[in-house]
C-alpha cells in the first residue's frame, strides 16, 4: 500500500472514530480500505480493542481508558439498524440519574431479534416513533420523555421522582411530552406510577443531598404546604422556598461550614434573602437526623406565623 493511500485511509478511520467516541465497527473499517486481514492484525496488537462482535475502541486513539459515552455507542453500534441507548443509560445520557453504570448497556431497538449479545440488555420495539428518538453528543438515544417512562418501574418512586424534577429543570420535557411518551408506548409497568406523579398535585421536586431529602420527607410526612426546591431567588440559590409565606429553610449537610470562609459566605447570602423580606430557617444534619419532630414543629409554627402576620404574597422565584 503506497504512503499517501495509508494516510487516507488512517485519516477516514480517525473521522469515524472522532464522530463515534472513539469507536468504529468492522464494516466502517473495511469501508475506510482495511482490509480484513488489517483489521485482524490491528486487533492482535491491541490497536483496535473489541468491545462487541465486529465493533472496536481504536486504541491509538484514546489510551488506556474508555472515553466517555463510549459503552453506549459501542452497544447502539452492536445492535445495527436502528437502536438506541435507553432506560438507565438513557437516564445516564440524559444527566437524568447519577448512580454507576450496570455491566449491561441498555438498548431500545427497532425490528426483529437478531440474537443475544453479551454486555447488551436490548429491548425490542416493532417501531420507536420519530418523537421518541433522540441524540445526546452523537449517540442514539432515547428522547427524555420516553426514557423517563422507561425507567419508571425500573428504580425507586424517590428516584423516578428525582430524574422527572431534573429532566424539567433542566427544560427537557413537560408533563404533556411525558403523558404523550405513555400514551404512544401504550401499556407499560410503572405506567400508573408515572400518571399520578404527573396529575399529583405538588409537582416534583428536586434535591440535591441526603439532608434535603430527609427534610423533604418530613414536610410530606408532616403534610406541611408544598415547597419549591432549588430555586433562584434574585440570583441566590436556596434549597427550599415557600413563595407565599416567605419562608426558605437552608438544609447544612455533613460536612457544613468545612471553613471560615464558607460561614461568612452563608451569612453574607442570608443578609440579602432577609433584605428581599425572607424568613430564613436553617436546620442542620444533626437535627434531621436526631430529632425530626421538633424541626417539624418550629418549621410548622414559622409558616403558620408568616401567614398569620400577613406577609407579603408571591417572590422573586423562578425554578432552575
Amino acid at each position: 500500500m503506497k504512503r499517501h493511500d495509508a494516510a487516507s485511509i488512517e485519516g477516514k478511520v480517525a473521522a469515524f472514530a472522532s464522530r463515534q467516541h472513539g469507536v468504529i465497527t468492522r464494516g466502517q473499517l473495511l469501508e475506510a480500505g482495511f482490509t480484513r486481514q488489517m483489521v485482524d492484525r490491528r486487533v492482535r496488537s491491541g490497536r483496535l480493542r473489541p468491545l462487541h462482535r465486529g465493533v472496536y475502541l481504536l486504541g491509538a486513539l484514546v489510551g488506556p481508558l474508555e472515553p466517555v459515552r463510549a459503552r453506549e455507542m459501542a452497544a447502539v453500534l452492536a445492535c445495527g439498524g436502528r437502536a438506541f441507548a435507553s432506560h438507565e443509560n438513557g437516564a445516564l445520557l440524559w444527566g437524568l440519574l447519577h448512580v454507576e453504570r450496570d455491566a449491561s448497556v441498555h438498548v431500545t431497538v427497532e425490528g426483529v431479534d437478531r440474537g443475544r449479545r453479551p454486555g447488551i440488555c436490548a429491548h425490542r420495539v416493532v417501531v420507536l416513533a420519530a418523537e421518541d428518538a433522540a441524540e445526546v453528543d452523537g449517540v442514539p438515544v432515547t428522547s427524555p420523555a420516553r426514557t423517563l417512562v422507561d425507567i419508571a418501574a425500573r428504580v425507586r418512586p424517590r428516584v423516578l421522582e428525582q430524574a422527572m424534577a431534573e429532566a424539567e429543570r433542566k427544560e427537557l420535557v413537560t408533563p404533556g411530552d411525558v403523558l404523550a411518551a405513555l400514551n404512544r408506548k401504550g401499556r407499560a409497568r410503572g405506567a400508573p406510577l408515572l400518571r399520578r406523579m404527573i396529575m399529583a398535585r405538588e409537582s416534583p421536586a428536586f434535591t440535591r443531598s441526603t439532608a434535603e431529602e430527609r427534610l423533604l420527607a418530613l414536610v410530606r410526612r408532616g403534610r406541611l404546604p408544598a415547597p419549591q426546591t432549588n430555586v433562584q431567588v434574585a440570583g441566590t440559590e436556596v434549597d427550599f422556598l415557600w413563595p407565599d409565606e416567605r419562608v426558605t429553610v437552608e438544609v447544612d449537610g455533613f460536612a457544613y461550614h468545612s471553613s471560615r470562609r464558607s460561614f461568612e459566605n452563608d451569612r453574607r447570602r442570608d443578609a440579602r434573602l432577609m433584605a428581599l423580606g425572607l424568613r430564613i430557617v436553617r436546620v442542620t444534619w444533626r437535627q434531621l437526623n436526631d430529632e425530626p419532630d421538633a424541626v417539624l414543629v418550629r418549621l410548622a409554627q414559622t409558616l403558620v406565623w408568616t401567614s398569620a402576620a400577613g406577609v407579603g404574597r408571591g417572590g422573586n422565584a423562578r425554578r432552575t
